[in-house]
């Protein structure tokens, strides 16, 4: 197989792209790097394009491997063919290769194996023929052999039938054409382990849906209900086509041996090729089901991270609780801890909440804080209710927002919260990062294993290393879109950047603490372990700011500084003019004078040309300031009982999955706005209309107090034009 050119037909893309991107990917060269700085070889493909690019080139390297490991096995027990050859060579999926190495692959001891042992296989041979005048019977009298266990010819022809069925089983093309039947026209089928436990999974009970239309979110659920032994799930087949194909594909004519091969392939489907294509389907609709919701996972992580920082301000994070009280960090505009209490304002008489009320309003005064994340767990109404109070009550300007703790207890717990942290506790330890995470979701976020961030639907089902490696490849991702500045980033988000592994970030703190503050990107080539390499890889997502090049301060990479100096020159600046923001329009100057000019007098590419003139036109530039900020609060909170039909709320979408979004719109529970309820036109998933972090308007179609659900939609305009 020809790799390259599989890629190609199957990416829409070019040769000389695939080619390019591949040789860049066999270089060493890492995905952000190649996304950036390469685009001339790559044709500007981006690094989610890249990344799957770099998945599908590993699987079929994987299965090229694995047909030269069964071309290998096959001619070891000499039964190589032309035939074989051509088969292994043409298949597309691990898949299509096992099964031709089916029948050649060592099996455990079966019926056909002993019947093989009893000598058995010539009369398999010999029914197999289907010769019309053959009695078959008569020809199994001659293999009775009481000292090999064939007592009759009845014992016999049921070996011989053993192994015709095995063989029919191990038919590659029949396994294939029977897999492609399910998948279109079986039906999966759930039933209660016991119809009278109450569980999730009622909905599933007595259920039933055609493979082809079972949606991935459906999928998931029949799976952990089956995990937790409340299903029963299986798969069927409307009708007996299935049998029938095995049967017709084997039986030659209406004689008496063909009688002996129509119950052979009948006892081969029923008994050895169905259980097996059953298990398949399954595995194959749970790894389709998964593979979306690590999609879906992902984007959703991917806004999440990007989510604007809250920047310039004195934030206090609140832990709530009950009984142990809400922990309180204040952290300054770098995310420096400035102040860590604990007040107990969600628990006690009303004369203590009010006692620690007015000690908490002391902290916000006191400590000039601008700005209050509250985390959303435990506590959390009663916390946000004292919050909302003393926002009013106080004369300085003060919003708050209701964060996510999801993962801040793993984080606290740490390693390296313990190292970040020494001398405080894992609940003082949370109040920060609660703080940090409304300051700069990005680098705060870095610190917490991908999948304990909450952001999507049965994450903790989804294959580990796959869901691990797709939701590196994300943080990876944003960390490198965004830039680190080199001088403040904590060893975590360090570990991100292209061409860092945990060790060289470890390396690169350690090398500031001892020497102070980096002054220019060349200083990186001082730091143990970092070579020319890493630091061709990492040195443009580094920012090293006030710092003696201002070129070090933008994406530019240093490979362009040249590029770059000559560019501001022939625009009519300085380098001093660009460290000063005293540039102007340099981006209107380039493209007056003409940047396909530019870029043929300076050797460099157009697209890294662009991307130069993009730098210097906002030096130190973070692609989220461009977003909407975040939605802060300032008092009025409600009750989920206080909600009714027909209301209308600005939310802030907090999770996107296959079936729907859900909005924060300030009542603790998030409501849900289904897919059907998103837009007018149709989309097949959320994420084509909407996404993690969006501010979004609502109304309120229905609210379950008991049940706390609430039913949102996002249809406003066809819903006011239903009641005029």
């Amino acid at each position: 197989m020809d790799i390259n050119k599989v890629l190609a037909e199957e990416f829409k893309l070019r040769q000389e792209q695939i080619d390019n991107t591949i040789a860049l990917f066999d270089d060493g060269k890492t995905i952000p790097f190649v996304a950036r700085y390469r685009k001339e070889a790559t044709g500007s493909l981006d690094d989610q394009i890249l990344r799957e690019i770099f998945d599908r080139m590993t699987y079929l390297r994987n299965l090229e491997k694995r047909k030269e490991e069964i071309t290998a096995l096959i001619d070891e027990q000499g039964k190589l063919t032309d035939e074989l050859k051509l088969a292994i060579s043409n298949a597309r999926t691990l898949v299509e290769a096992e099964d031709i190495y089916r029948p050649f692959k060592p099996k455990r001891k079966t019926r056909a194996g002993i019947a093989r042992e009893k000598g058995l296989e010539p009369l398999a041979v010999f029914i197999m023929e289907q010769n019309k005048g053959a009695d078959p019977n008569a020809e199994a009298a001659k293999y009775i052999d009481a000292e090999k266990g064939v007592e009759t010819a009845e014992d016999a022809l049921a070996g011989a039938s053993d192994i015709i069925a095995e063989d029919i089983s191990d038919d590659a093309e029949l396994r294939k054409m029977l897999r492609a039947y399910f998948m279109k026209n079986g039906v999966i089928i759930s039933k209660a382990s016991d119809e009278n436990a109450e569980s999730v999974y009622e909905n599933y009970y007595d259920f039933s849906e055609p493979v082809a239309k079972t949606a991935n979110h459906r999928i998931l659920a029949l799976d952990r209900g089956e995990k937790e032994e409340f299903l029963k799930v299986s798969i069927a087949s409307p009708d007996d086509t299935p049998a029938a194909m095995c049967a017709n594909r084997y039986v030659k004519n209406q004689s008496a041996c063909a009688s002996v091969v129509e119950a052979a392939a009948d006892d081969s489907y029923k008994r050895l090729i169905f259980p097996s294509i059953e298990r398949e389907i399954r595995s194959a609709l749970t790894e389709n089901a998964a593979e979306q919701a690590i999609k879906v996972f992902s984007e959703n992580l991917r806004q999440l991270l990007l989510q604007p920082p809250i920047k310039n301000t004195v934030t206090l994070g609140l832990d709530p609780g009950f009984r142990t009280g809400c922990k309180v960090a204040v952290v300054d505009h770098t995310g420096k801890v400035l102040y860590t209490d604990v007040v107990h304002i969600s628990m006690g008489s009303a004369e203590r909440i009010e006692k620690e009320k007015q000690k908490l309003k002391r902290i916000i005064i006191s400590q000039k804080v601008n700005t209050i994340a509250i985390g959303n767990g435990t506590a959390s109404r009663e916390s946000e209710a004292v919050v909302a109070e003393i926002v009013k009550e106080i004369d300085q300007k003060v919003s708050y927002m209701v964060v996510s703790e999801a993962g801040a207890s793993v984080y606290s717990a740490s390693k390296l919260a313990a190292e970040e942290f020494p001398d405080y506790d894992v609940s003082l330890r949370s109040a920060v990062s609660i703080a940090r995470r409304l300051q700069d979701p990005l680098a705060e976020l870095v610190k917490i294993e991908p999948k304990a961030i909450g952001v999507g639907q049965y994450q903790h089902d989804m294959p580990k290393a796959r869901l691990n490696e797709a939701l590196g490849g994300v943080v990876e991702s944003c960390v490198n879109s965004v830039g680190v500045d080199l001088n403040t980033s904590s060893q975590a988000l360090l570990s991100y950047v292209a061409g860092i592994n945990s060790s060289i970030a470890k390396n690169i703190v350690a090398y500031r603490e001892e020497n102070g503050e980096f002054t220019d990107r060349k200083e990186l080539l001082k730091v143990p372990k970092l070579g020319k390499k890493a630091y061709e890889q990492c040195a443009g997502f580094l920012r090293v700011r006030n710092g003696k090049n201002p070129l070090d301060n933008t994406a530019v990479h240093p490979e362009s500084y040249d590029a770059a100096m000559k560019l501001i020159s022939e625009c009519g600046f300085s380098l001093a003019d660009i460290s000063a923001g005293k540039s102007g329009d340099i981006k209107s100057i380039a493209e007056k004078i003409g940047i396909p000019a530019i870029s043929k007098k300076l050797d460099i590419g157009v697209p890294t040309l662009r991307d130069i003139v993009s730098e210097l036109q906002k030096p130190g530039r973070d692609l989220r300031d461009e977003l909407p900020p975040p939605l802060m609060r300032s008092g009025d909170i409600m009750e989920i009982g206080d909600l009714k039909e027909g209301m209308e709320f600005m939310g802030t979408v907090r999770n996107v999955i296959d079936f729907g979004v859900f909005v924060d719109i300030g009542v603790h529970e998030d409501g849900l706005v289904h897919i059907s309820q998103i837009c007018n036109r149709y989309i097949k998933h959320p994420l084509e209309a909407v996404k993690v972090g969006e501010i979004v308007k609502v109304r309120v179609l229905s609210v379950d107090v008991k049940k706390k659900r609430i039913s949102l939609t996002m249809r406003l305009d066809e819903a006011s034009a239903a009641r005029k």
